[in-house]
C-alpha cells in the first residue's frame, strides 16, 4: 500500500467500514460511512444502476438493515485529487487495536515484553511508551483482538480473562516461546504472576460474550450475546465482505427515460410534482438533465419508472441478463463509447467450423465487447461469511447476517468497471442428457449427500450451488479462465466469473445454464480486446482445457477425492484441487468451492458423469475420393 491510499475496488470488498488495515505507522478500522469525507461537488461520484439500487433497499428493508422510507444512492468513495496542491477528500479511521506491546524486551526476561494501552503512551505523538525510568519505547499493537460472527469487534479484556471480577493494577506483559508464535507458545502475564496461553482462549466462552461493539461507528450494538471468539488481527478471516454485482443491461429508452435514469439517486425521493422543483435547485445536475421537461411530466414518468424498479427488484437480476445474453439476437445493445453493453452472438460457423464433438453440449457464444459491472459493498461479517437469506443467486440473494456500514448514512459505496467477455450457454437438451445419465445421478447424489452433511454440521444452509447445474457451469468456468489466461495473455487475477444456473418455474420448461467469463477493471486492462479475440479459438481453447482435467498433478489424490468423508469445507468439493481447478478467490464467486473436474470430463477415478466428449473426430478417405467421418472410439 502506498503510504495510506486505496483503490477505489479495495474499498468495496477489503477495506470497507470495519476492516482492519496496517497503515505504515499505525493499525487502525476503517470508520462508518457517517464519518467519511463525502462533501463538496468532486468529493465523489454517484453511480447510477437503478436496478441494483433497488433491490438492494428493497431486500434490506425486509431484513431489517436499511430504515423503511429511508432512500439509497450509490456514491465512489471519496476521490482523490491528482493535484497534490490540494487537498483530498478522506475516509477517518480509528485507533484499533488499543493495546500495544513495547518493541523492546524486559530486562529481567528477553522473551517478556511490556503491555500498555493507548492511554498510556506519551500523549504528544502516541507512538511511544515512557518508563519510569524515563527511557522511550517504540510500541507496535498487539496481534490478538477477539469479535463474533456479527461483526461486532473489541479489545481483549486480559484484566478480565486473566482474574475474572477481581481487581488487580499490576502491569501486564507479552511472553513469547520459542520462534513459531502459534498460541500455544505465547502467553499473557500479569504482574501478580498470574498468567493465561493464548491456546486457553480457543476454549468456548473463555474470551465471555459479546457487548456488542462497533469501533468503527464508536457505539454498541444492543441485543447480541454471541460468545466472543479469538482474532489474529492481520488474518484472512477477520473481515468478510458482502458485495451485491450487477452488468448492465441496455433498454430501449426516450430522451425523457434516459435523463431520469442518469440523475435517479438525485431525485428518488419526490413524492409529488413540486419536490422535483426543489431537486432542480438543489442539484444543478438535475436541473440540467430535466430542462426540457416540466415538473409535472418528470413526475409522471419518475412514477412509471419506479412501479417497473419494484417489479424488477423481486426478479434476480442474473435471469434477466441471461435472458437477454442467451436471446439470439445477433447484436446486442450498441456500438457506443458509452455504451453499458455491446455483445454480439457469433455464428456457429465462427467458433465450431468443424463441429467437434466437444462443442456439442454448448448451445451459443457470445461475444461480449463492452459491458459495464457496478459493485456494492452492503455489508460485512467475521469468522465465515454468512448464509444466504434464501436460495437466490450469490450475489442478489442478501445474507441473513451481516454488521452495519453506518448508521445515518443514507448511501452505499460502489465502484463502476469496464470491460469484456465471453458468454457461453450450455444446450438444454444435453444438459437433460446428462443428467439423466446413471454415473451423472450415481455422482451427483454423491455430492449432495455430502453437502447436506456440511450443511447440518455447520449449522448453514449450502443453497442451490449444491445442484448439479451450477457445479457443471462452475468448474467449466474455473477450467476455462486457467486456459485462456494462458491463450490470450491477460493475468488469471484479472478474470472474473458470473454462474447462471437458473431454476426451473415449471418441469416442462427447458434447463437454462450458462456463464461469463469477463474482465472488468478501473485500468486499461479490461478493454484490450484480448478475451472476446478468443472467441475465434474457442473450440481449441475448450478442448485443451478439458483434457488437462483428464490427469490432474494432484492424481490419484485429487481423482480419488471422497467428499462424504469430510466435515470441512472439502466436503463441498470433488475431485478439483490446486493443481487443476482452484483459481484466485477474486475471481471467484464461490469462495473456490463447488467444483469437480469429474462433471466435464472422465478422470481415472470416475466415468459415466463427464458433461463434454472428448473423442476427436476422424475422416477415412473413399476410394473415388469420397470421405466418412466418424468419432475414434479409442480415443
Amino acid at each position: 500500500m502506498a503510504k495510506d491510499v486505496l483503490r477505489l475496488s479495495q474499498v468495496v470488498g477489503l477495506f470497507g467500514p470495519g476492516a482492519m488495515v496496517d497503515l505504515p505507522d499505525r493499525s487502525v478500522i476503517v470508520s462508518g460511512l457517517d464519518d467519511w469525507d463525502m462533501k463538496g461537488p468532486q468529493a465523489f461520484r454517484p453511480i447510477e444502476e437503478p436496478r441494483l439500487t433497488e433491490v438492494l433497499r428493497e431486500r434490506l428493508t425486509q431484513d431489517g438493515r436499511w430504515p423503511a422510507g429511508r432512500p439509497l444512492s450509490l456514491r465512489t468513495p471519496p476521490l482523490g485529487n491528482s493535484d497534490p496542491r490540494l487537498s483530498s477528500p478522506t475516509m477517518r479511521v480509528r485507533v484499533f487495536p488499543t493495546w500495544f506491546t513495547c518493541e523492546e524486551p524486559s530486562a529481567e526476561d528477553a522473551r517478556r515484553r511490556r503491555l500498555v494501552r493507548w492511554s498510556e503512551l506519551d500523549p504528544l505523538r502516541r507512538r511511544d511508551w515512557i518508563d519510569d525510568a524515563g527511557k522511550r519505547q517504540a510500541v507496535t499493537p498487539i496481534r490478538f483482538v477477539c469479535g463474533c460472527q456479527n461483526g461486532h469487534l473489541q479489545d481483549i479484556d486480559w484484566k478480565w480473562v486473566i482474574h475474572g471480577e477481581a481487581a488487580c493494577q499490576k502491569p501486564m506483559s507479552l511472553q513469547e516461546y520459542g520462534t513459531s508464535a502459534e498460541p500455544r507458545d505465547t502467553r499473557v502475564q500479569c504482574g501478580c504472576k498470574k498468567s493465561i496461553g493464548l491456546d486457553e482462549l480457543f476454549i468456548k466462552g473463555r474470551l465471555g460474550k459479546c457487548h456488542g461493539s462497533r469501533p468503527w461507528i464508536g457505539d454498541r450494538e444492543e441485543g447480541c450475546d454471541s460468545e466472543l471468539k479469538l482474532l489474529t488481527r492481520s488474518a484472512t478471516n477477520t473481515y468478510f465482505a458482502q458485495v451485491a454485482t450487477v452488468i448492465s443491461l441496455p433498454k430501449v429508452e426516450d430522451n425523457l427515460t434516459t435523463q431520469i435514469m442518469g440523475v435517479h439517486s438525485r431525485i428518488n425521493w419526490v413524492e409529488e410534482p413540486k419536490d422535483v422543483a426543489k431537486a432542480r435547485k438543489s442539484a444543478p445536475e438535475v436541473a440540467a438533465a430535466l430542462q426540457d421537461y416540466s415538473d409535472e411530466e418528470v413526475f409522471a414518468r419518475l412514477q412509471q419508472l419506479q412501479v417497473g424498479l419494484k417489479e424488477t427488484a423481486a426478479k434476480d437480476p442474473r435471469i434477466a441478463e441471461f435472458e437477454l445474453l442467451a436471446s439470439g439476437r445477433p447484436v446486442i445493445g450498441e456500438n457506443r463509447p458509452d455504451a453499458k453493453l455491446h455483445a454480439e452472438t457469433l455464428p456457429r460457423a465462427v467458433w465450431d467450423p468443424d463441429s467437434d464433438l466437444v462443442c456439442e453440449g454448448i448451445a451459443s457464444l457470445v461475444a461480449v465487447h463492452r459491458l459495464r459491472e457496478v459493485c456494492c459493498l452492503y455489508g460485512f461479517t467475521r469468522f465465515e461469511p454468512s448464509p444466504l437469506a434464501d436460495d437466490g443467486l450469490e450475489d442478489i440473494g442478501l445474507a441473513i447476517r451481516g454488521a452495519s456500514l453506518g448508521v445515518g448514512n443514507d448511501w452505499l459505496p460502489a465502484v463502476e468497471q469496464f470491460g469484456e467477455g465471453l458468454f457461453i450457454q450450455f444446450s438444454p437438451q444435453k444438459l437433460q442428457e446428462w443428467l439423466d445419465r446413471g454415473g451423472t445421478r450415481a455422482r451427483l447424489q454423491q455430492m449432495a449427500d455430502a453437502a447436506m452433511a456440511w450443511s447440518v454440521k455447520n449449522r448453514q444452509p449450502v443453497g442451490f450451488r449444491s445442484g448439479g447445474l451450477y457445479m457443471l457451469a462452475h468448474s467449466l468456468s474455473h477450467a476455462l479462465m486457467i486456459e485462456i489466461a494462458l491463450d490470450c495473455g491477460y493475468p488469471a487475477t484479472a478474470l472474473k466469473e458470473r454462474i447462471y444456473a437458473l431454476p426451473r418455474l415449471n418441469p416442462a420448461d427447458p434447463l437454462r445454464c450458462g456463464l461469463v467469463i469477463y474482465t472488468a477493471t478501473a485500468g486499461i486492462q479490461g478493454t484490450l480486446g484480448g478475451l472476446v479475440e478468443v472467441a475465434s479459438r474457442f473450440r481449441h481453447v475448450l478442448r485443451s482445457a478439458l483434457e488437462h482435467l483428464q490427469i490432474c498433478s494432484g492424481d490419484p489424490i485429487c481423482a480419488d477425492h471422497d467428499p462424504t468423508t469430510r466435515t470441512d469445507d472439502r466436503a463441498l468439493h470433488g475431485a478439483a484441487c490446486h493443481g487443476c481447478m482452484l483459481v484466485a478467490e477474486t475471481s471467484c464467486e464461490a469462495r473456490n468451492l463447488h467444483l469437480d473436474r469429474a462433471l466435464l470430463a472422465e478422470t481415472m477415478a470416475t466415468a459415466g458423469a463427464g458433461y463434454f466428449d472428448l473423442r476427436k473426430q476422424e475422416t477415412v478417405r473413399m476410394p473415388g475420393g469420397g470421405s466418412v467421418e466418424g468419432a475414434d472410439p479409442a480415443r
